[in-house]
């Protein structure tokens, strides 16, 4: 979630994932903590934002512990009323939240403006198949670690795995969002 400087929220639900770990080489942290990359080492809580290709930004959230390099790498969001691919990507999604390296070590604090809220206790939970594991992508090492989880039942999915189609437009999950979206009280 962000809070515009309107006052406004734009939110959405995380629906794609990818997790990096120091012991694998795809993980930024693999070879050597760098000021680079020095946010991935630090406090979980908090957003590591990097530049990917010197041109697009890409959002991670830190995890596990202090000293020890391990992220998660937030793929897609699906924004209500907006276009469905509107954050579907890394890429996408930076831009749509307007993140760059200026988040970089930034808390996830509603209070700081950026932060990921839980999901209402109204809304469905998942079924069994609506989360589907798979491989990580856009990435030239580590890519056959199955640590890449995407909700099978969004439409805004960067990339699907082989054989699984979008659902219809009409069953896009959650089709019971409405016109009124979710109300939060801070």
């Amino acid at each position: 979630m962000k809070r515009q400087p309107t006052g406004e929220l734009l939110w959405g639900v995380i629906v794609e994932t990818e997790a990096y770990c120091q012991s694998e080489p795809a993980c930024h942290g693999y070879r050597r903590r760098t000021p680079s990359n020095e946010t991935l080492f630090g406090e979980p809580g908090r957003f590591y934002v990097y530049v990917s290709y010197g041109i697009h930004h890409c959002v991670n959230v830190v995890t596990d512990r202090v000293d020890w390099a391990n992220g998660v790498l937030l793929r897609a969001v699906q924004l209500p009323g907006e276009p469905e691919r509107v954050a579907a990507g890394p890429a996408l999604l930076a831009r749509r939240f307007s993140m760059d390296r200026s988040h970089d070590a930034q808390q996830l604090e509603p209070a700081l403006g950026l932060w990921i809220a839980a999901r209402p206790a109204h809304w469905p939970l998942l079924a069994l198949g609506d989360l589907l594991q798979t491989t990580r992508i856009g990435i030239s090492q580590g890519q056959e670690l199955p640590w890449r989880w995407y909700l099978r039942t969004s439409r805004s999915v960067s990339r699907r795995a082989r054989g699984d189609r979008p659902p219809p437009k009409q069953q896009d999950w959650p089709g019971q969002w409405g016109s009124a979206g979710w109300v939060v009280d801070l």
